[in-house]
């Protein structure tokens, strides 16, 4: 027994009566994570860490960065490892910079597990349209099209939880004003990004209590099967082109 406010605990009766009570949901049905959001912040290392092993091997961003006729060639892996590539140090302050902001409220409300395949997906979603539409000559690169995702899951969000969404439309607003007025901006990547993010966001944030789990999961792979299939639909396309 320990001496309490009101008369005496057992200890192992309050460890037992702790374990018992039920942690916070979220509304995607994950738990309400408190403290250090780990994955965005491994995520954030994981961008600076390539950045540093590209100014000290010239040739790596090359081999890395999303060009369609590599890609077509079997170099398939370009469609993820362009996603952790960037053009210069205010290209990487940019994207690690609205990753912190934006990261740690969706792996609250998300858990990791939904918020890993957010940002994935949303990279994914992005070179996909890239590689689409691109132009053959143009080698892209850069988180923009995670990070844009976490733009659209942030405004999905926000209209879950009924909160004044004007300053995530604003943010939207002005960096896809950015991105079609300044050249060199690939509005590909930004916009398969946030049409990825938003999808998926809802998916996860207004799939019904019953059978949660199964509509979100079902989202998850059918989303991926559909990018699987336009990926393989352009390579074919693009060796008939050869």
């Amino acid at each position: 027994m320990r001496s309490a406010a009101v008369g005496h605990q057992c200890v192992d009766c309050v460890q037992a009566a702790a374990r018992n009570v039920p942690q916070p949901v979220t509304v995607s049905g994950g738990v309400l994570r408190s403290g250090v959001p780990v994955l965005t912040y491994g995520l954030i290392a994981v961008n600076v860490a390539v950045f540093v092993l590209q100014a000290v091997s010239p040739g790596l961003q090359a081999k890395l960065a999303l060009w369609a006729p590599a890609v077509a060639g079997g170099e398939l892996y370009r469609l993820g490892s362009s996603a952790f590539i960037h053009y210069g140090l205010l290209h990487l302050l940019f994207n690690m910079g609205a990753l912190f902001v934006v990261g740690p409220p969706l792996e609250r409300h998300l858990g990791r597990l939904r918020f890993a395949a957010l940002y994935g997906l949303s990279a994914l979603g992005g070179s996909v349209v890239v590689y689409l539409f691109s132009p053959l000559n143009s080698a892209t690169g850069g988180a923009s099209g995670a990070v844009f995702g976490l733009f659209g899951a942030t405004f999905v969000l926000a209209k879950r939880l009924n909160l004044d969404v004007r300053g995530v439309v604003t943010l939207i607003a002005i960096n896809m004003a950015i991105t079609f007025t300044i050249p060199g901006i690939s509005w590909q990547g930004h916009v398969g990004g946030l049409i990825t993010g938003g999808l998926i966001a809802a998916a996860y944030l207004y799939a019904p209590r019953a059978g949660r789990n199964l509509v979100q999961g079902g989202a998850t792979i059918g989303l991926l099967a559909l990018f699987i299939g336009l990926i393989a639909w352009r390579t074919a396309q693009l060796a008939g082109l050869s």
